[in-house]
């Protein structure tokens, strides 16, 4: 391939990325759920007729986008190619074919140039409510957990399957919202395809796949190139975690050739009767995440860098659950896995791999105006009816050279919910959110810190805390002599201890106060230098009990 013809490839590639991150850019400001709208919940990108992602946009969750990899093949298994036409657009939120929970929806909208099938927009979106328990792990089935889509048509040739909403608005408690993400979704895709058939139009292309084959090829093989730099061999790593009420064991063995990156989850803890469970296209989605943190994160994302990352999980196990087994909280054990590959590739390199850090959300899901047991109804007189979700997370574990970060959202990379939406969005009232001190485990490194939020309802009713919460007993653990971060806490204003799992019932007139966890540590503390736990004394992030107890100072 000649010099000309290659920075020609590389100006189209540019342009491609700009078609699917205005796709995404699109979803966030026509999304109606505060979710997608200010956390960023969401995932893009184009595909080629088979079903090969080409590019994705950098808006977005890796939980999503990754999934999302391989789930416009199950669309396309039910749906081939000839049966498609212009203006259809197709929707599930099937959990083992989609993003892992019946919240997530996962669209897709073919594109045509003329009568030519020329590439496939896909998107996904979180809804606030697909009804059932709600987002809860509760459940013991994924019957219980909300409305089950299957891939469906949702428009055929322009027009809208009016009965497919009517479904959805029957079954959700926020019919509004859902249905705007649904339209939100359409919008997105169908941007995104104008956007790409004006690109086409612009360099002449009849057709995407030299572009994409280029694109893939390139990609595989500079991803090959950056497995190669790293020592070959197997690491194996355990990690014990809270789970729904008894812990878990995860385990991973990490095997690095010179064709690419095995994960074996083999020894993993089986699947359980509540919602924690994780499909293995959400696991897929995570592992292969972790390994490009460390290794190629640079290298764009699409079916060629991710065919050299191959994971594989014993079917029934927690992390490779099967239907029907309930999933709505698959997030939980699902972000952990980016821990379990560090924790794998810290042994061939700990110069290059952060240590634990809180890794799964502690998401803030709260409902007003809602019976449960251990409600009154008569306490309900007159609430407002609301149900809303605030992103929230600890702090990660620290980083080789450097601390961890405090109250980061990793691995999801979602943003937070401002204080000021949530408390626009309900009635709900946040007396306090600030720093957790000394949650960041102690080290030459310190992980970064959790937070701590005090909730209450502005009005005089109860109202339902949904908790999906780890970390609490198995915090996350230090390397190198670094200490571990500090474990979660979820309790009431007037002092009761509630579980990190379930929904629970805040009283009237009290307060939910929520504390994250914190991010392991690096490093023997007493390494640590004097000026920065000075610095951290001085900021408040580290008390003088601790900087004297700890770190010697």
């Amino acid at each position: 391939m000649s010099k000309l013809a290659d920075i020609q490839l590389q100006v189209m590639w540019n342009r491609l990325i700009s078609v699917v991150e205005e796709q995404a850019q699109t979803l966030v400001r026509t999304a109606f759920g505060a979710s997608t709208r200010e956390a960023g919940d969401l995932s893009a990108g184009v595909f080629l007729p088979d079903g090969r992602m080409v590019a994705q946009a950098v808006t977005g969750t890796p939980g999503h986008v990754n999934s999302m990899a391989e789930s416009v093949k199950y669309f396309l298994q039910e749906y081939p190619p000839p049966t498609m036409f212009p203006g259809d657009v197709f929707l599930t939120n099937d959990p083992w074919k989609g993003t892992g929970h019946l919240n997530d929806l996962t669209m897709v909208t073919p594109v045509f140039k003329g009568k030519r099938m020329v590439a496939l927009f896909a998107s996904t979106v979180h809804v606030v409510d697909i009804g059932g328990l709600g987002l809860s792990a509760d459940g013991t089935q994924v019957y219980h957990e909300g409305l089950f889509i299957p891939i469906v048509r949702l428009v055929s040739r322009g027009r809208m399957d009016e009965t497919v909403l009517k479904v959805v608005r029957a079954n959700v408690r926020e019919p509004v919202q859902v249905e705007g993400d649904i339209y939100g979704l359409v919008a997105c895709n169908e941007i995104g395809g104008r956007r790409l058939l004006a690109m086409m139009a612009e360099y002449r292309l009849k057709d995407i796949g030299k572009l994409s084959e280029h694109i893939i090829a390139r990609s595989r093989a500079a991803m090959l190139a950056a497995v190669r730099e790293w020592p070959q061999g197997a690491w194996s790593y355990s990690m014990t975690i809270d789970g729904y009420d008894k812990p878990i064991t995860l385990a991973a063995k990490v095997t690095i050739a010179k064709t690419g990156v095995a994960i074996d989850f083999t020894g993993t803890s089986d699947a359980v009767s509540n919602g924690i469970n994780v499909p293995k296209s959400y696991t897929d989605a995570y592992t292969s995440f972790g390994v490009r943190c460390v290794i190629g994160p640079h290298i764009p994302n699409n079916a060629g860098s991710l065919e050299v990352v191959r994971v594989t999980a014993p079917e029934g196990s927690i992390v490779n659950a099967p239907f029907p087994l309930a999933v709505a909280a698959r997030s939980t054990i699902g972000q952990m896995l980016p821990d379990m590959v560090f924790g794998c590739l810290r042994q061939a390199r700990p110069d290059q791999v952060p240590t634990e850090g809180t890794s799964s959300l502690w998401n803030v899901r709260l409902a007003g105006g809602q019976t449960m047991q251990g409600i009154d109804p008569a306490q309900l007189k007159g609430a407002t009816r609301f149900n809303v979700v605030g992103f929230n997370t600890g702090g990660t574990g620290a980083r080789p050279g450097k601390d961890g970060l405090s109250v980061t959202s990793f691995p999801s990379g979602i943003r937070n919910v401002a204080v000021e939406i949530m408390e626009t969005l309900s009635p709900i009232v946040y007396w306090k959110k600030e720093y957790r001190p000394d949650s960041g485990g102690a080290g030459q490194h310190r992980g970064g810190l959790g937070q701590i939020m005090e909730i209450a309802n502005g009005e005089p009713a109860p109202m339902i805390i949904s908790a999906t919460f780890d970390r609490i007993v198995h915090p996350a653990r230090g390397s190198a002599g670094g200490r571990n971060g500090g474990g979660g806490r979820l309790t009431l204003g007037s002092g009761t201890t509630m579980r990190g799992f379930g929904r629970q019932v805040i009283p009237a007139g009290d307060r939910v106060v929520v504390e994250t966890p914190g991010g392991g540590g690096i490093g023997d503390p007493q390494a640590r230098p004097r000026e920065a736990v000075a610095r951290d004394v001085k900021n408040g992030l580290v008390t003088p009990e601790q900087a004297k107890k700890v770190y010697g100072l």
